[in-house]
């Protein structure tokens, strides 16, 4: 059965890890570069992977020899370290630059949208709710990453630099403490 509350939290915490007005800047800067991102393309190739992962993430750890729990405290390390990379301005990682048509797919749809926090979150709301209101929070998100990739170029100049790093640094904290819970749950029972 459907749960409201179950719906709102799921949605509320993959909006925040996917955190698609924080990806604004690096979305506009390769509509720059490419002039144009398929946003549908990006959109459904990042639902595929996020429903894939969600039914099959805990049998492909599986067979590599990992457990859920440290693929969830690596996941937390890598949020955490998104997070402070979202609230100190410095990229940690490096993100590679294509400049083809592909960019739809790589580096948007995929680690930007459902990257590697994304899926260890899956993972970890997984053993929490329900799955159709998980599917029903991916749902709702894919449709508002698709609103973002649309009118991106729209929400950076209502938004300005300035409110575009207020999101940045709001959504680093809550990935923070996403990650800091993670970590929490999961090194008790690695």
């Amino acid at each position: 059965m459907f749960n409201f509350k179950e719906i709102i939290s799921v949605t509320l915490i993959l909006f925040s890890v996917i955190d698609a007005l924080g990806s604004i800047p690096v979305i506009v800067d390769f509509r720059r570069k490419l002039g144009h991102i398929e946003s549908e393309k990006a959109t459904l190739v990042a639902g595929f992977i996020m429903v894939l992962f969600l039914f099959l993430g805990e049998r492909l750890l599986n067979l590599f020899g990992v457990d859920v729990a440290s693929f969830a405290i690596a996941g937390a390390i890598i949020l955490f370290l998104l997070g402070l990379e979202m609230i100190l301005g410095h990229n940690i990682f490096k993100h590679d630059q294509l400049e083809s048509s592909s960019a739809s797919i790589v580096p948007i749809a995929f680690p930007i949208i459902a990257g590697a926090g994304t899926m260890t979150t899956l993972l970890a709301l997984r053993s929490a709710y329900e799955i159709q209101n998980i599917l029903v929070g991916v749902l709702l998100n894919l449709i508002f990453v698709y609103l973002v990739l649309k009118s991106s170029n729209w929400i950076e100049k209502k938004l300005g630099q300035g409110g575009i790093d207020i999101l940045r640094k709001v959504f680093g904290i809550i990935l923070l403490a996403i990650a800091v819970k993670l970590f929490k749950t999961n090194i008790l029972i690695a």
